[in-house]
């Protein structure tokens, strides 16, 4: 049974994890094992904590501890519940929760790039991909889209924040995922794109520039392993990087458009090259 605490301080420590704690505080990379995340809504928690992440609290509005929470709360012991009315909560939190409820978890220890491209086929790897609104999204398509797992490399957003898990609708919770460690790959983009390429993936990086061609081009879909790379909103994809691809594609555009959304154009490229 869960242990309910109705908030008559705002001050209280507990609280700063919803209310005070910036996403670099919660992630906590001088000691990563104490790092945690905020989930919101009950069915992102209940994905979550499919995953095997660990509740620490939860905060809800009155009332939203029964029904679709209740099912959630009474899977997780005697996991402290605090909880006040919605406008008292809005003040504390400065926004209205998401369905009622937060949940702060505790964050695991990530996978080696290795050990989650072993059974992968498709992967996606994010270059300085640096807001967490395409993060989520990007993930988002990259589940839904037959991707296997999508690789983070150094400069991107963290998928456990706040706006990047909402985003995902809890999907980062349900495909494999890590940020590339240099200390097993070796640096991005060159050793980087050497260990993929001795993991067994072709690598196709999304770039327009001359040497692009169509996304649909058969090689990529004859292709036993493929690492579709894609970089941030603007910039695009270092030089370098595209330099190593093996291939260079693009999205046709229509009415003089040159480019989507990174967000977007992943999920358009998602469905054309997870096709097996």
């Amino acid at each position: 049974m869960s242990h309910i605490i109705e908030i008559t301080d705002f001050d209280a420590p507990e609280l700063d994890v919803y209310a005070r704690l910036t996403e670099a505080q919660l992630l906590n990379r001088d000691r990563p094992e104490e790092g945690m995340f905020i989930a919101e809504s009950p069915k992102v928690i209940e994905r979550a904590l499919d995953a095997g992440y660990e509740p620490v609290s939860f905060l809800a509005e009155k009332g939203q501890t029964l029904g679709e929470a209740g099912k959630i709360l009474a899977r997780c012991g005697k996991i402290p519940v605090y909880t006040a009315e919605a406008d008292i909560l809005t003040q504390l939190t400065g926004f209205r929760l998401t369905r009622g409820m937060l949940c702060a978890m505790r964050r695991k220890p990530l996978p080696s790039v290795r050990e989650i491209c072993r059974k992968a086929e498709r992967i996606a790897v994010l270059e300085n991909v640096m807001n967490p609104t395409n993060i989520g999204a990007i993930i988002r398509s990259a589940a839904a889209l037959n991707m296997d797992a999508v690789i983070l490399a150094p400069g991107c957003s963290n998928p456990l924040y706040r706006r990047a898990i909402r985003v995902s609708m809890g999907t980062v919770f349900q495909i494999p995922w890590t940020v590339l460690d240099e200390s097993e790959t070796g640096s991005w983009p060159g050793e980087g794109m050497l260990f993929l390429r001795k993991l067994g993936f072709c690598s196709a990086a999304m770039a327009l520039c001359d040497q692009s061609t169509d996304l649909d081009d058969e090689r990529l879909r004859k292709a036993k392993k493929l690492a579709v790379i894609l970089g941030a909103e603007g910039d695009g994809l270092s030089e370098e990087t595209i330099r190593e691809c093996d291939y260079i594609i693009r999205i046709p555009m229509a009415h003089g458009v040159d480019s989507l959304n990174v967000a977007a154009a992943s999920a358009v490229a998602f469905w054309e090259l997870g096709k097996r």
